[in-house]
């Protein structure tokens, strides 16, 4: 007599995506509407002032250009100066235009340390906006 095996075969296990592809299209789904929340920009309303027909530009000063040359002499306004009177002259277009710019033209063969010490010296004539000219190949 034979026993039947009571062993049966068994099936090959399942995967069942579904579930996995729904919780992969919420996810997704939450990331596009947080990143579109985020770029859209918002403004606050606001009444902004009109300009007038007849505004006024302001205008940019004239720089002070002052210049050394060979001899170590300062020119200003194409007359050589003392050190007293370029004190004067800066202190009073500062004054006058305070933000106005003081512009340095020394010759190219002057040493560097003659430049520097003329340089120190309008700064401390009050120029902040203390600049050397330099020529443009």
């Amino acid at each position: 007599m034979r026993f039947k095996s009571q062993q049966k075969q068994s099936e090959m296990p399942e995967v069942n995506l579904v579930p996995m592809m729904d919780v992969l299209m919420t996810i997704l789904t939450f990331f596009i509407i947080i990143a579109m929340t985020l770029t859209t920009q918002q403004t606050v309303n606001v009444t902004l002032p009109s300009t007038s027909a007849g505004a006024i530009e302001t205008k940019e000063p004239d720089p002070l250009i002052v210049g050394l040359n060979l001899q170590n002499q300062i020119i200003l306004a194409e007359k050589p100066v003392s050190s007293d009177e370029l004190g004067q002259k800066v202190q009073s277009y500062l004054t006058q235009n305070p933000k106005g710019v003081v512009i340095l033209k020394a010759d190219s063969k002057i040493p560097y340390e003659q430049v520097v010490k003329l340089l120190g010296t309008l700064r401390d004539m009050g120029g902040d906006r203390v600049s050397l000219a330099i020529e443009g190949n």
